[in-house]
């Protein structure tokens, strides 16, 4: 199948919004769990650690599912899998809404609207991908912001449904809503053609291969056909066919009517059992190949120490800088902040912000003078600041002060991608990328549950931000550790005497002639 140069624009603009709706649909309710999240702590009563498990699986499972996803989306197209994650996205909505305890929410809300949340975010990205080249950035960053004002809309919208339907009504028109991503992603169209393939490249890649497969696939044939002769052949049959030479082999296939019986046979065999039986073991080979050469690759980026600080980087950020956007509405409830000082929901501070944070974030990616690395640790070590500054805050304002300045510095996402690419090189880009959100998951997974169990022990929120912005702090001055050039420097100042010290030879020699 051979795609279509990317156009960018045209219809990679009605790509660009129905990527932006999608992912504001199928976000909106995940990330602005925190207005739910209080819902589900009186409704059923359990601990803020069991509880939190709800948001941080919905959150997390995604990425932690992100090779299936590419897959999946490599295998049946983004609009396919657009449309089941839609399904996904709104059935597990709807069914949340008949939960008779915690537990099913773990896999209704958490499992279903979460898987369904990582297939969608691959499909868009992919297909945004196919559509943008010199513009993909700007496309990306669009796109992206989709998620961050569906945080900012859906957290005052679920509030509302809330006080108006109760909890249940809220989760089945919430569900309702997202059933637009199936039109959404029926919009999009795949960039690519059946019509003309690639016969030169094609026939110049696999000329070797081919060779190898038949010559191999004639060993494979010849072994069983001999086998299969030797069972049906009797003694004089192989005697008068190795005396008298191949013509007179060929009158007795003609003659006899048994060896023209066992000809059919090898002819059958040859159809129904050697030749699947070939390709299988052919097909289990290469998987095999792929599988080493993945783990070869794997085991190279870790040889990176920038690669490898990055991995404990996100980790460590996910489980500290996540749980803010989730609890913040329980903190400001512990905190004795009163209902009627909420001008605006705390989540959608944060949501907002986020949004503003990509693009201005992603700007200053672009100057040539600023290090993008260094740009994303400063983001990590102002985070740690801010989320260590959380158990001093008692008013609204003060809160909704340092909500917006862990939104905006959440917003270091946009950025991540560059951050990666710098440290690995764009050839290595989705292998890396894989691994990172696969951590960065794992993360999500794990952050609103610790903070939850520290409330739970100690019936305070102040050690668990303590934790949370030790943790990002943590993360990001092993990464700054890891980028700063000096063991670099040293490493290549090195070999720098040799050359000089023969420079100084041959001077020398000038000039006593």
């Amino acid at each position: 199948m051979e795609f279509k140069k990317s156009p960018d624009g045209g219809w990679g603009w009605v790509i660009v919004a129905v990527s932006f709706f999608t992912q504001f649909l199928c976000y909106g309710s995940p990330l602005a769990v925190g207005v739910l999240y209080i819902e589900w702590l009186d409704a059923f009563g359990e601990g803020k650690g069991k509880t939190a498990w709800i948001g941080s699986l919905a959150s997390g499972v995604g990425l932690l599912a992100s090779p299936v996803c590419s897959v999946c989306v490599s295998s049946f197209g983004a609009r396919a899998v657009t449309i089941f994650s839609g399904f996904l996205v709104a059935g597990g909505l709807m069914l949340s809404s008949f939960a008779p305890n915690i537990y099913f929410l773990f896999f209704s809300y958490g499992i279903v609207v979460g898987l369904g949340c990582g297939l969608l975010y691959t499909a868009t990205v992919t297909i945004t991908c196919q559509y943008f080249d010199s513009r993909r950035g700007l496309a990306l960053g669009l796109i992206s912001t989709g998620s961050s004002v569906g945080l900012f809309i859906y957290a005052a919208l679920q509030r509302l449904l809330i006080e108006f339907y109760g909890l249940d009504g809220c989760l089945l028109i919430v569900g309702a809503l997202a059933l637009n991503i199936l039109a959404c992603g029926s919009l999009m169209r795949p960039l690519q053609s059946s019509d003309f393939p690639l016969p030169e490249k094609t026939a110049l890649e696999n000329v070797p291969d081919r060779y190898l497969i038949y010559k191999e696939k004639e060993k494979d044939l010849e072994e069983n056909i001999n086998m299969l002769e030797k069972s049906y052949s009797g003694e004089e049959t192989c005697k008068g066919t190795l005396a008298n030479g191949d013509w007179k082999s060929e009158s007795l296939l003609h003659k006899n009517p048994t060896t023209t019986t066992h000809t059919q046979e090898t002819e059958t065999y040859k159809r129904k059992v050697a030749e699947p039986k070939y390709f299988c073991k052919q097909l289990a080979k290469r998987k095999w190949q792929l599988y080493k050469n993945y783990c070869g690759e794997t085991v190279a980026l870790f040889k990176n120490k920038v690669f490898s600080a990055l991995f404990i980087a996100i980790f460590l950020f996910d489980i500290g800088g996540f749980p803010p956007s989730l609890l913040m509405e329980d903190v400001a409830r512990s905190s004795n902040v009163k209902e009627e000082e909420f001008i605006m929901p705390l989540i959608s501070i944060i949501g907002i912000m986020t949004a503003v944070g990509k693009l201005i974030l992603g700007i200053l990616a672009d100057f040539k003078w600023i290090n993008t690395l260094y740009l994303y640790v400063a983001t990590l070590i102002i985070m740690s600041l801010a989320l260590c500054a959380i158990p001093f805050a008692k008013s609204y304002v003060t809160l909704a002060l340092l909500s917006g300045i862990l939104g905006f510095l959440t917003g270091n996402w946009s950025i991540f991608p560059y951050v990666t690419t710098k440290t690995v090189g764009i050839e290595k880009l989705a292998h890396a990328y894989g691994i990172l959100m696969f951590f960065a998951g794992l993360g999500n997974s794990l952050g609103p549950p610790i903070v939850g169990w520290f409330y739970d022990w100690t019936q305070t929120y102040d050690i668990a931000f303590y934790f949370s912005g030790l943790c990002v702090l943590l993360g990001g001055f092993i990464l700054l550790l890891a980028a700063l050039p000096s063991w670099d420097t040293c490493k290549k100042q090195l070999p720098k005497p040799a050359p000089t010290t023969f420079l100084y030879k041959v001077a020398s020699n000038s000039s006593n002639v």
